[in-house]
């Protein structure tokens, strides 16, 4: 594929600078724009400068189906179509006349009271569009990554807008010690309740939280704070919605998708792409090179890839490693080159760019290089650790087996990178619950003021939430995620504001109002000192802080000591630290033998008891751990600890 596109198209570089050809593009002497629709029988640009005239401006089309108009200036020489003003592509189509926002549309927009969106000719003053200040950020060894959502970042009950999480949001995630902010619902979506994962414009970004001038000024401010931004792209399937996106766009049910079931995702009620069509290829591979290019995203995390690389989508299918199951039939190999195109294009323009594939089914060569034979991500997602915890918390934490919570957290393949979390947005939508909904239940409406007396569930629960963090950051992978609010055990869950839903079959989903309660983040809880999620709060900065100054997440030296079911103890070693676990709910452990690497003196870094976390301060910060050359559980070296009961404590190698 590389090789066709090197003969036909002069490389991937020209390949995917398809923005420059199709859609609207300025010149010295006006305006061209141009739209591959194969299908439609004739085609005009209407829009407010021309009164939404059909007869004024038809179009011409090509032998590759591309339809093109070319409007030159005014006699003053302003642009043909104002700045701001709305445009429509109006085709005479297999299913009749249809009026169509353009597919590479910059900006589009929903009027008030109305159910459309609009596109928007997008070409502002030079003295209005944003100019970038700062460079982007080197990429990280270790990547600790701030899930987040712009319209629901606000503890207020609306949507929130990019200026706001700029100006609120930005500094707190800096201050919580995290190097990259992961930014969801980016590319315009016209169902808000998607999560932003039905795309219905792939080169806008969306307008409900502000215009793309303000989105470069938020990017631009995250760099200024070292941040990287990483976007949450969709490339595995699209809005069904034909009036405002790319589904039936030329008035068939082949031009970007594959058509019959192949081409609809059953369990998501979307369409799914054609990766095998030259010109679906040119406009995903320019989408991804856009976003990267224009607004200087620093790299993606790709949606869906499972459903993308086979056929199967991964539903109702168990994955059991064998290789037969990634390299048959059931493969879309079509999707698989596209995503080896992409990762190619983003790596061989941009070298310091993160792509991370969420990918649950464990292909082979996923995270190695293009070069390699590899798929090209740098990471992947481990999502068998959010499940496994979930499965956990359905039972009691007495019959937990320390060996299979290892066994989760470190089966990964060899040398490829995974981003591990305990929890995303996936666990706290409505429907499902967070970890700390799972711990703590209907216990967190009453009793999580310091001035009233706590309950055995809310001091278990608050223990338990911390211990799962760190547990998972210290053995889950290379990089750490977390979703906005999550870090201090947010209550609740989210669902988006909508009203009721009827379903073909009749049934009748009822909404909630329209309402924006739980639309939002309440970031005054985890701010509020005088309430134990301020502890969870700490607890988690304190861990993001001390992998920022001990790297253990990337460490090349790891080393499990002990996983021990009747004591309910896990150690292990990462770097120059080392981690007891005790997840026993009433055994604390005096003299408890802990194996180690390297001799000295030990001192605690971490401790999950301690009274700022909302702990029960059982251990002494002062004191010191000198090793004795007493070989304990396969290790050279040994030195002696407490370890309280539902406690994480990290020692750490001094210097002197």
């Amino acid at each position: 594929m590389r090789a066709a596109i090197d003969q036909h198209e002069g490389g991937l570089d020209a390949f995917s600078r398809g923005y420059e050809k199709l859609g609207f593009t300025r010149s010295a002497e006006g305006i061209t724009y141009r739209e591959w629709a194969p299908g439609a029988h004739s085609a005009a640009l209407v829009g407010d400068f021309n009164n939404w005239n059909s007869n004024a401006d038809a179009m011409t089309r090509n032998e590759y189906g591309v339809w093109e108009i070319f409007l030159p200036n005014n006699a003053d020489g302003s642009p043909a179509i104002p700045h701001g003003s709305r445009v429509k592509i109006r085709m005479d189509t297999p299913s009749g006349v249809k009026d169509s926002i353009p597919a590479w549309i910059k900006f589009s927009v929903q009027a008030p009271g109305e159910i459309p969106y609009n596109g928007i000719y997008y070409d502002p003053p030079e003295e209005e569009k944003y100019v970038f200040q700062h460079p982007q950020p080197k990429r990280p060894k270790s990547l600790r990554i701030y899930e987040s959502h712009i319209g629901m970042s606000s503890p207020e009950p609306k949507i929130n807008t990019y200026a706001n999480f700029r100006d609120e949001v930005l500094p707190r995630i800096k201050r919580l010690g995290y190097n990259a902010v992961q930014i969801m619902a980016i590319q315009e979506h016209s169902y808000y309740a998607s999560f932003g994962y039905h795309v219905t414009n792939f080169f806008a970004p969306s307008s409900r939280f502000g215009t793309p001038e303000d989105l470069k000024s938020l990017i631009d401010k995250a760099h200024e704070l070292g941040l990287l931004v990483l976007m949450d792209i969709v490339h595995s399937h699209a809005s069904n919605n034909t009036l405002d996106g790319l589904n039936g766009f030329d008035g068939t049910d082949t031009h970007y998708f594959h058509g019959g079931p192949r081409g609809h995702h059953w369990m998501w009620d979307s369409r799914l792409f054609n990766y095998g069509s030259w010109e679906v290829l040119r406009f995903l591979l320019s989408n991804a090179r856009w976003w990267l290019e224009e607004y200087k995203f620093d790299g993606f995390r790709f949606d869906g890839i499972t459903s993308m690389m086979y056929t199967h989508h991964g539903l109702q299918v168990a994955f059991t490693g064998n290789y037969g199951e990634y390299f048959g039939f059931a493969t879309d190999v079509d999707a698989v080159v596209y995503l080896m195109l992409v990762n190619d294009l983003i790596h061989g323009l941009y070298p310091e760019a993160v792509a991370i594939g969420e990918d649950v089914s464990g292909m082979p060569t996923f995270c190695i290089p293009v070069q390699d034979g590899g798929v090209g991500f740098d990471y992947r997602l481990h999502m068998a650790v959010p499940d496994k915890w979930i499965e956990l918390l359905k039972q009691s934490d007495e019959v937990w087996k320390m060996g299979d919570i290892i066994h989760t957290l470190t089966n990964r393949r060899w040398s490829e990178k995974c981003v591990t979390y305990a929890e995303s947005h996936d666990q706290a939508l409505v429907g499902d619950k967070t970890i700390a909904f799972w711990l703590m239940d209907k216990d967190m409406y009453d009793f999580m003021a310091l001035d009233r007396p706590s309950t055995p569930r809310i001091d278990r629960g608050i223990a338990l939430h911390k211990m799962i963090r760190l547990v998972t950051m210290g053995l889950g992978g290379e990089g750490y995620l977390n979703f906005m609010g999550n870090e201090f055990g947010h209550p609740e869950w989210i669902d988006f504001p909508r009203g009721p839903q009827c379903l073909p079959n009749g049934t009748v989903i009822p909404g909630n109002n329209s309402s924006f309660d739980k639309c939002r983040r309440r970031f005054d809880l985890g701010d509020a000192d005088y309430l134990r999620y301020h502890g969870m709060q700490e607890f988690d900065l304190g861990m993001q802080h001390l992998e920022e100054k001990y790297g253990f997440m990337t460490s090349d030296h790891q080393y499990i000591s002990r996983k021990h079911e009747e004591d309910k103890v896990i150690v292990f070693e990462r770097g120059d630290l080392v981690f007891v676990f005790n997840f026993h709910w009433s055994n604390s452990y005096f003299d408890y033998r802990v194996g180690c690497l390297k001799p000295g003196k030990y001192k605690i870094v971490l401790d999950s008891d301690d009274g700022l976390f909302g702990g029960f301060s059982r251990l002494d910060h002062d004191a010191e751990y000198f090793t004795a050359e007493w070989p304990h559980d396969n290790r050279p070296c040994s030195f002696s600890v407490y370890t309280p009961s539902r406690t994480a404590v990290v020692y750490a190698l001094t210097e002197d």
